[in-house]
């Protein structure tokens, strides 16, 4: 059994905590949070430590951590803190769910949390602190770099790139060999042909309400 200090007691926080221990041999010994919001003493059945004073009570030879955090400030949120917790000097382990097809012969890096039902074909290469949530297709030979957030049922092309900080909203499709520049935010459903440009927003046409109603139409 190994222990883990989770960074964050947000909803990511309670199921990396669910999932580590469901599938890993790591039990968390404590979370931790900045000192400023730590508002509870404990959560999920373990304390809450302030993050300026976790090495004195859970050092780093003895626990790992996981930056448990979303995509805030566009990635950038995790990452200072993900650089805290090596500055520290904590292994940050990634999770892989076994319900994950993981077929690329490149292991991910570490801080990852690769969430069930996603396919990762041969030859992908995935960074460091990348959340993969539920069931995304991420095609052979593409490269997903350092700090990104790809939300559910993603389809990501072969011989894609994706650049740091970016958000991958749900069910956006990007084609063969896009380049997604550092900073892109994907809408939901947004589909991607070619090169998006640095800290871009790209969104598809909004859904609209049409004058009749459901009862008028014969399905």
């Amino acid at each position: 059994m190994k222990k883990l200090v989770l960074f964050g007691t947000g909803d990511i926080g309670q199921l990396a905590k669910y999932y580590f221990e469901l599938h890993t041999d790591y039990r968390v010994a404590a979370f931790t949070v900045d000192g400023a919001f730590v508002k509870e003493d404990s959560f999920e059945g373990s304390p809450v430590v302030a993050f300026e004073e976790i090495l004195k009570q859970f050092p780093a030879p003895e626990c790992d951590m996981h930056i448990a955090l979303s995509y805030a400030q566009m990635n950038r949120l995790r990452k200072e803190k993900y650089e805290a917790a090596k500055a520290k000097g904590y292994a940050l382990p990634s999770y892989v769910s076994p319900k994950c097809s993981y077929l690329s012969q490149f292991q991910p890096g570490d801080n990852c949390f690769i969430f069930e039902d996603n396919t990762i074909q041969p030859f992908v290469k995935i960074g460091n602190n990348v959340i993969l949530w539920s069931g995304n297709h991420i095609g052979h030979h593409s490269v997903i770099e350092d700090h990104n957030f790809v939300s559910s049922h993603v389809v990501v092309s072969g011989h894609c790139h994706i650049e740091s900080f970016c958000f991958l909203g749900v069910n956006s499709t990007l084609a063969h060999t896009v380049r997604i520049a550092e900073g892109t935010l994907l809408g939901a459903g947004a589909v991607i042909s070619k090169d998006t440009e640095p800290n871009g927003v790209y969104v598809p046409p909004r859904t609209v309400k049409l004058e009749k109603t459901s009862d008028q139409f014969k399905l």
